[in-house]
């Protein structure tokens, strides 16, 4: 068994080059396509050498190494998924590509029992067949894993920028900043305007902070709740809120609320009450 299983996994590294040949001539991936058959040089000397592990790592399966294969496969599975996602590639391309590669590998797996077929027996194919396939899955696995990490990754680094910009504390002097709210507030981002701004009103050494609500257009009771929570959170940490351009509809709804705002300074416009504030010295 371990005879004709080393003698295929030689025949298959020696053919390596005409295996990643014949997969690199199947790609049919559309204009854009990493896959695409007109993808520039760079672009499929990437695949050439990224495919040439792939059929590297399977083949090792047949040497009976586990831990072998299963460093490879890691490798492999980091290599391809980082590709992929810094290439914008979806995930059904790629699984549609690992598809096309397991069949060229199978085709040459195929053409080496025909030419050796007095040396390799019925039970050999069937354990071919079970260890390549289940270890191809096991590729598959693994990247799909690796991609899944990275693009979660990407998605929260890009919400965390998102929550940054939905909630922009722009310092205006030495002590005085602006926080300038425009757009619908649900209650999600309303308590990440509640997380984000005392700290950010802490590190830039702000005293005093305009909250202009004239860019808000609609806000519900929750929401109205969770800015007078704000407000609150500012005072204990000595910083004075002012709010300017609250609609009447949202001063209707705080009044509804109970929520007293008798205690903050309120203004009809930011420059209004810029005006209104004296300028401390730098």
């Amino acid at each position: 068994m371990a005879e004709i299983n080393r003698a295929l996994f030689d025949y298959l590294k020696e053919h390596t080059e005409e295996i990643t040949d014949e997969w690199l001539a199947r790609r049919d991936g559309k204009q854009g396509s990493i896959y695409a058959p007109t993808a520039d040089g760079v672009t499929k000397q990437a695949l050439r050498e990224q495919n040439r592990l792939t059929n590297l790592a399977l083949a090792t399966c047949l040497l009976g190494d586990q831990d072998q294969f299963e460093k490879r496969k890691d490798e492999w599975a980091e290599l391809v998924a980082g590709s992929r996602v810094k290439s914008g590639t979806p995930i059904h391309e790629v699984l549609r590509a690992l598809g096309s590669a397991r069949l060229v590998f199978w085709s040459f797996v195929e053409k080496f029992i025909i030419e050796n077929d007095s040396s390799v027996k019925r039970e050999d194919l069937l354990r071919w067949s079970e260890e390549l396939n289940s270890s191809f899955d096991e590729l598959v696995v693994a990247f799909s894993s690796e991609y899944h990490d990275l693009m979660q990754g990407r998605l929260k680094a890009q919400q965390s920028l998102i929550d940054e910009l939905g909630s922009p504390v722009i310092k205006i002097d030495c002590e005085r900043g602006i926080l300038p709210l425009v757009g619908d507030i649900d209650t999600n981002r309303a308590q990440i305007i509640k997380s984000l701004v005392p700290l950010r009103c802490s590190q830039e050494g702000i005293v005093q902070l305009f909250i202009d609500l004239s860019g808000v257009t609609i806000i519900d009771t929750m929401v109205a709740h969770q800015l007078y929570e704000l407000t609150q959170i500012l005072g204990l940490l000595g910083i004075r809120a002012t709010i300017t351009g609250i609609r009447p509809e949202i001063a209707q709804t705080s009044v509804h609320l109970g929520l007293n705002f008798s205690g903050l300074a309120t203004y009809s416009s930011l420059q209004q009450a810029l005006q209104s504030s004296p300028v401390p010295w730098d």
